[in-house]
């Protein structure tokens, strides 16, 4: 993927814009499970599409602090353990109170027609809420993009490597994991002048 094709990263302000666009809408509560899905769990179009509740939920039944993604659910073999971020979990919880009693194999992303969507679907209420808030450039993998990046910037400051971000990104390559890291400008100028 070269350079000028990538999805733009969103800002702080961005994510925030468009969790406000969300709450105004219907399904609000689901789409703001797809997109913090995106954002603070870095997750694909594909994988939001087809995460299920057995991968984030205790055997008690109880809401895991981990979505345990499955190769199933994840393209070719990048299956993970992602970190559930505080309010990922509480929008997940607030999501399954909606749904009522749910199957662990049930997905997550349901629409009021089907049990489940597909990767295209998700891929397309990304566009139409990136197209109403007129960010342009962003698209679905606007979300994964960063959080990789923000994951990036923050991993040495908890001890961590890129090696710990590729491994949340489920990437086989570390190549890979650097390509999706949005460049800082102002951050290599800072270190410069160290």
């Amino acid at each position: 993927m070269s350079l000028g094709k990538q999805a733009k990263t969103l800002s702080k302000a961005q994510i925030d814009t468009l969790l406000l666009h969300l709450s105004n809408g219907r399904n609000a509560t689901r789409n703001r499970v797809i997109a913090l899905l995106s954002v603070r769990a870095g997750l694909r179009a594909k994988e939001i599409a087809h995460v299920t509740w057995g991968m984030v939920l205790n055997s008690d039944g109880t809401l895991s602090d981990e979505i345990a993604l499955q190769d199933c659910a994840s393209k070719g073999a990048s299956g993970r353990i992602v970190p559930m971020s505080k309010d990922l979990k509480v929008a997940m919880g607030l999501w399954r109170n909606e749904c009522g009693v749910v199957d662990h194999k049930s997905r997550i992303v349901t629409t009021e027609r089907a049990k489940q969507t597909s990767a295209q679907a998700v891929v397309n209420m990304f566009a139409e809420w990136f197209a109403v808030l007129g960010f342009t450039g962003c698209s679905s993998h606007s979300g994964r993009r960063t959080f990789i990046t923000n994951a990036a910037r923050k991993i040495s400051s908890v001890g961590g490597s890129l090696r710990d971000v590729q491994s949340l990104a489920g990437h086989s390559s570390l190549t890979t994991t650097q390509r999706y890291i949005e460049v800082n400008g102002d951050a290599k100028r800072r270190v410069v002048e160290m």
